[in-house]
């Protein structure tokens, strides 16, 4: 199983699909900062996957984003 997992690298996943969807929705970091209640370092680690969040900055990452919590984990 903890082989499953190397393949799946969640954190780069949600930091890759946190920057397509902020691009999509036309938004700053800055902006989806603001919307989160998050610091926008906090934003600009997160999608460069140098951050492991917790799912509490994910949800408000999703609502900030306005998609569902699974959009951030698709591959």
């Amino acid at each position: 199983m903890a082989k499953d997992l190397n393949k799946y690298d969640v954190v780069a996943v949600l930091g890759k699909n946190m920057k397509e969807l902020r691009a999509k929705e036309n938004i700053t970091q800055e902006e989806l900062s603001f919307r989160s209640g998050l610091h926008r370092n906090y934003i600009s680690d997160t999608e460069r996957g140098t951050r492991n969040i917790s799912l509490k900055a994910v949800q408000k990452i999703a609502d900030g984003l306005n998609v569902e919590l699974i959009e951030l984990f698709k591959k």
